[in-house]
């Protein structure tokens, strides 16, 4: 197995914008299994409370029908309310997928839709320009392309500053960099101690310099909003567990805290439906793992 350079957890970039090292993917406080308000409202303020600069959601992350943005509603009112700092959190959000209201998932890539998607976003989120705005899954009816000239169309209108992809490969994120060139900053992949099969977007990314986003970061670790119940509960017994009981820390910290040491690139985005969660996950950006440690948790 390939020797992995051990990096140091300092805060991180996007596109030139600090946004430290670990940031929230608020996915859980709108769709099945979301909690109140309140409590939804306190995890986002924890989490800007621990240093997170951040936030990662979607115009379709919601439960219900018919109520496509609820977590850009909510976190646009969580940012009101917490007050002073919160200009200097980045909010991500992404573009081309539905909810019907049924538990399924749908794709849209059309760049008429996508425009139009992002101007609404940008209102709900009640910003001129939205901070980074990512197609969020290349939709197989439409021309990979066609979609990612939608956000170059958009970052030239000023309706977005940056661009970002998710879901894809190293040959979309070539053809994207072509069309966005610095527009395109970041890419948003499923990665996690049992999902690897993306490591080599990653590579990409550490080599072009593009922030790698890495959603469902936990998984192995810990259940997340997009797996099934019914495949059953992580195991306690792996290699990250172990070391979580050494250092006197929890697993999911350590998880997060061998992201950072991936590479500079990575920064993890975490979900988080209490505060507790997202206080002790944003606490991994203090856990420096030594290149011993990190090899002893290559899967």
């Amino acid at each position: 197995m390939k020797d992995i350079p051990v990096v140091h957890a300092a805060a991180r970039t996007i596109g030139g914008v600090a946004v430290g090292s670990i940031g929230l993917g608020a996915m859980p406080l709108s769709v099945e299994g979301r909690p109140d308000e309140d409590q939804a409202m306190a995890t986002i303020h924890a989490a800007l409370d621990a240093g997170v600069r951040l936030i990662d959601t979607a115009d379709s992350y919601h439960w219900h029908a018919g109520e496509a943005g609820h977590n850009e509603r909510l976190i646009a009112r969580a940012l009101a309310a917490y007050g002073r700092g919160s200009e200097e959190v980045l909010v991500a959000t992404k573009g081309g997928r539905g909810r019907p209201g049924d538990g399924a998932w749908t794709v849209n890539g059309d760049p008429r839709h996508l425009r139009r998607a992002a101007e609404a976003s940008a209102a709900r989120l009640g910003v001129e320009a939205i901070g980074l705005y990512q197609l969020h899954k290349p939709d197989p009816a439409v021309p990979f392309a066609d979609s990612v000239g939608a956000l170059r169309d958009l970052a030239d209108a000023g309706t977005i500053r940056m661009a970002g992809l998710s879901n894809v490969d190293r040959e979309q994120i070539g053809i994207a960099q072509e069309i966005l060139g610095p527009y395109l900053v970041s890419v948003q992949n499923r990665f996690s101690p049992a999902h690897q099969s993306t490591r080599d977007t990653l590579d990409l990314c550490t080599e072009l310099g593009l922030a790698f986003l890495p959603w469902s970061p936990l998984g192995g670790i810990s259940l997340s909003a997009v797996d099934d119940p019914g495949t059953g509960a992580p195991t306690p017994d792996s290699p990250f567990h172990a070391l979580a009981r050494a250092r006197g820390v929890s697993p999911q910290q350590v998880c997060l805290a061998w992201h950072l040491a991936r590479s500079p690139v990575v920064v993890p985005i975490p979900g988080a439906r209490r505060p507790a969660s997202i206080r002790d996950s944003a606490a991994a950006a203090g856990l420096a793992l030594s290149a011993e440690e990190v090899a002893g948790l290559c899967l």
